[in-house]
C-alpha cells in the first residue's frame, strides 16, 4: 500500500487545466464551511486546515509555545503513544503535516479513498486528544533548541530577527515565533496545552479539500472531524505599528561576505493598488534575472550572485522587503545602487515595455502553481483567509492585465521611499555611509 501511495504522490499533477478548476462552497450539516475541488480521476484526497493566529498568539514570556505545540501534536494522541501513533499513520499510507507561522497554524492531510474513514478517525483524535507526553515534549524541544542555536550563527536569520525587532517593536511580529533559547527552555507541558487551546477553535478555521470526495461526503467528514472544536480561541492581537527608520544598521559578524535585509512599510493585500504594486515589484526586484536590481547590481557591476525584493502583506502589518549579499568591501556599493534604483523607480516610474514583459511573465507563470492537489488545496485556503472571491483563480490574470502604466507609476511614486529604506547588514561591511 505504501508503494501505491508513493506512486500516486509522484504522478499527481492534478486536475484539468488550471482555468477549468471549479471550486464549490460546501456547508456541512453542522454549519462548517469549506471549499472543494472534486477530482475523481485518482482515488486520493487532500484536506487543508488552517487556523488564523499562529505564533502571534504566544504571550510575550511564552514565545515558541505555538511553534513547539505544532511540532508535538502528532507525537501521540488518545491511547496511542508516539511510536504507536506513527505505526498507525504508516499503516494507513497517509500523510499528516503541521506547521506554524506568524499568522497561522496549518494541518495538511493526504490519504487514499479506501482509507478515508480510518484516516479521518486518526486525524480527529490528533486534533481533539493530543497527548503532549513529557518525553515527547523534551525530545521535540531539544530539536527546536538545536535549530535555534544554529540560527544564532546564520547571517540571514540574524538579519531577519534584527529587522523584525526594529520594524514591529513589542508586537509579536517583532520577536521570533520559534522562541528564544531561554523561552523555549522554560516552556512547560501546561504551556503547550494552553497554546493548543488558544489555536484550535472554529472562529479562526479555514478548510479546503481537493480530490476524490463529493460535497456530501465532505460535509459528513467536516462534522466528524471538526464540529466538536471549541467555538473560539484566544483573541488575535491588534495590528502592528510598522516603524522602520531610513538608514543602515550593522550587526558585527565575522564573515567575508555581508548579508543585507532591506525594506520599508508595504501595502496590504486588500488595498485596491495591490496588483499595481505586485507588478511593480516584479519589475524592480521580484523578477529574477529580468529585474532592474539584478541587472544593475549583478550583471552590470558583479556585486552579488543575487538580489531580490518581495511584498510581505501579513495579517497584521505589511512591509516591502529585499535581500542581497556581497563581499564586505563591496556591500556599500550594493546598498548605494539599490537605493539609487529605488529612487529612480519612484521618480521616473517604469516603461511600457517593462510593464508588458512583467504582465506576460506573471500571467504565464500563474498556471504553474496548480501542479498538484496539495498546491490547489493550499491556494484555496489562502484565498479564503485573504477574503478573495471564489472565482479568483479564473479572474486573477485579468486583474494583472488590467494594471496600466499610469497605475504602476503612480503606485511607484507613493509606495517606494528611498529615504525611508532601511538596510540591516550582518557582517563586517566597509565604507558604509549610514
Amino acid at each position: 500500500m505504501k508503494r501505491i501511495f508513493a506512486t500516486l504522490i509522484a504522478f499527481i499533477i492534478a486536475l484539468p487545466a488550471w482555468a477549468e478548476i471549479e471550486i464549490q462552497e460546501v456547508t456541512s450539516p453542522g454549519g462548517i464551511t469549506a471549499w472543494l475541488v472534486e477530482d475523481h480521476s485518482i482515488p486520493f484526497t487532500v484536506i487543508e486546515l488552517r487556523f488564523r493566529g499562529g505564533t502571534s498568539l504566544d504571550d510575550p514570556d511564552k514565545r515558541g509555545a505555538v511553534y513547539l505545540m505544532a511540532g508535538l501534536i502528532e507525537e501521540g494522541a488518545g491511547d496511542m503513544d508516539s511510536r504507536t501513533y506513527a505505526r498507525e499513520l504508516e499503516s494507513l499510507a497517509a500523510s499528516f503535516r503541521y506547521n506554524a507561522t506568524d499568522d497561522q497554524v496549518s494541518v495538511s492531510a493526504q490519504f487514499l479513498t479506501e482509507n478515508r474513514d480510518e484516516v479521518v478517525d486518526l486525524l480527529r483524535v490528533t486534533l481533539h486528544e493530543p497527548r503532549f507526553d513529557q518525553d515527547a515534549v523534551d525530545r521535540v524541544r531539544a530539536q527546536v533548541l538545536s535549530g535555534l542555536r544554529s540560527d544564532q550563527t546564520d547571517p540571514n536569520d540574524i538579519a531577519g530577527r534584527n529587522f523584525a525587532r526594529m520594524a514591529y517593536g513589542d508586537h509579536p511580529y517583532g520577536s521570533e515565533g520559534k522562541g528564544t533559547i531561554d523561552s523555549v527552555t522554560t516552556l512547560t507541558r501546561d504551556d503547550i496545552v494552553t497554546a493548543y487551546e488558544n489555536v484550535f477553535a472554529k472562529d479562526r478555521m479555514y478548510v479546503g479539500a481537493v480530490g476524490d470526495i463529493t460535497a456530501e461526503e465532505l460535509g459528513v467528514l467536516l462534522d466528524k472531524l471538526l464540529a466538536d472544536l471549541p467555538a473560539s480561541g484566544k483573541p488575535i492581537p491588534g495590528r502592528a505599528q510598522v516603524t522602520i527608520p531610513g538608514g543602515v544598521s550593522v550587526v558585527e559578524f565575522d564573515t567575508p561576505q555581508s548579508v543585507a535585509l532591506f525594506g520599508h512599510e508595504g501595502i496590504d493585500r486588500d488595498d485596491p493598488d495591490f496588483f499595481a504594486a505586485f507588478v511593480l515589484n516584479h519589475i524592480l526586484g521580484g523578477g529574477g534575472f529580468e529585474s532592474r536590481l539584478m541587472h544593475e547590481v549583478r550583471e552590470k557591476r558583479g556585486l552579488t550572485y543575487g538580489v531580490s525584493t518581495y511584498l510581505v502583506p501579513k495579517d497584521l502589518a505589511s512591509v516591502y522587503l529585499g535581500s542581497v549579499s556581497s563581499a564586505n568591501d563591496r556591500i556599500a556599493e550594493a546598498v548605494k545602487v539599490i537605493r539609487d534604483e529605488w529612487a529612480r523607480a519612484a521618480d521616473e516610474g517604469v516603461t511600457q515595455t517593462e510593464l508588458d514583459d512583467a504582465k506576460t511573465y506573471l500571467t504565464g507563470a500563474y498556471p504553474l502553481r496548480f501542479d498538484g492537489n496539495s498546491q490547489i488545496a493550499s491556494i484555496m485556503v489562502g484565498m479564503q483567509m485573504e477574503d478573495l472571491p471564489i472565482d479568483y483563480i479564473a479572474t486573477r490574470n485579468d486583474q494583472v492585465n488590467a494594471v496600466t502604466l499610469e497605475d504602476v507609476n503612480r503606485v511607484a511614486s507613493e509606495l517606494l521611499d528611498p529615504e525611508g529604506l532601511h538596510f540591516t547588514i550582518v557582517g563586517k561591511p566597509e565604507d558604509l555611509d549610514g
